[in-house]
């Protein structure tokens, strides 16, 4: 049984950790979308907060010159802030997205994939409660977003559940997205323009429901399961290699980083309405590292 140890507290809700080195050894950044901020802790568990603005943000990726991006959720829209410190809006997915946007991956030549609700989830929760939503939601589409901020369809054709949590193999080829509603990842490969074609089921994981994830050197990935307080590694094809749970609350998002990319680091929040900073960051020592984007 993995040991689990707490890094930080006092977190809303942690989305979109993403481990960043830096001259100090490196950080844990993450989004603290109640609370309108980006933050960072280290593994000594000094938290801080990076960034603040006036709305919920998501996902979060760099560029290949430094410049930090935030996917802005109620305003559809991705924000850079460049390495000077300027702040600005990058890129807006209002005509690729529906409802909210959330997750984002970004590759080493600056192209982000960020997915979006499809649908009001709140509203469809409280009408027919999770079962029903699983059984029955509108689909939606990836947006595609260049270095210069020109936003596309990202698989033209192609229509998601609840698209989530997204991985880029170490090679580039490949994204695998979490569908979160679908209960499933699913792998496309990844053309010269950015475009992704050739999807595939990459992994059923039933029961489970995948939302943010993450990719190791064996190519199987960390799924959080925001239905129970569990993260769990999935290898192709569906096998469940292990499960970290017990964790206390649900867990929303995960991450690999650390000084040998071995240190799993696991979101957690109570479920249900943030009214409090109850979440957690996680994090548990695994044998095999982390790899790929993000």
């Amino acid at each position: 049984m993995r040991h689990v140890t707490t890094l930080a507290e006092q977190i809303y809700f942690g989305e979109g950790p993403r481990w960043r080195a830096d001259d100090s050894g490196g950080r844990l950044w993450f989004s603290d979308f109640h609370a309108h901020a980006v933050k960072s802790v280290s593994l000594a568990g000094d938290l801080r907060t990076e960034l603040e603005l006036d709305d919920q943000p998501s996902g979060l990726g760099w560029m290949p010159d430094g410049s930090l991006l935030v996917v802005s959720m109620q305003k559809r829209q991705v924000w850079r802030r460049w390495p000077d410190g300027r702040f600005a809006m990058h890129a807006d997915l209002a005509d690729y997205s529906a409802h909210l946007c959330n997750d984002m991956v970004v590759d080493s030549q600056g192209w982000a994939y960020v997915g979006n609700f499809g649908f009001d989830l709140d509203a469809a929760m409280a009408e027919r409660g999770p079962a029903g939503v699983i059984a029955d939601h509108p689909t939606t589409v990836l947006a595609l977003v260049q270095p210069d901020g020109t936003v596309s369809d990202a698989a033209p054709g192609e229509r998601f559940s609840f698209p989530n949590g997204m991985v880029i193999s170490p090679d580039g080829t490949t994204l695998v997205v979490a569908e979160t509603f679908g209960l499933r990842l699913s792998a496309l490969e990844i053309g010269a323009d950015g475009r992704l074609s050739n999807r595939q089921e990459w992994a059923p994981v039933a029961p489970r429901l995948p939302d943010g994830i993450c990719l190791d050197a064996s190519g199987a990935v960390w799924i959080a399961n925001p239905a129970a307080p569990e993260c769990a590694l999935i290898a192709p094809g569906g096998e469940v290699l292990e499960v970290i749970d017990g964790l206390g609350q649900n867990c929303y998002a995960c991450m690999l980083g650390g000084p040998e990319g071995k240190h799993l680091f696991m979101l957690t929040a109570p479920a249900g309405p943030a009214k409090a900073p109850l979440g957690k960051v996680l994090v548990a020592e695994v044998e095999t590292g982390r790899a790929g984007w993000p």
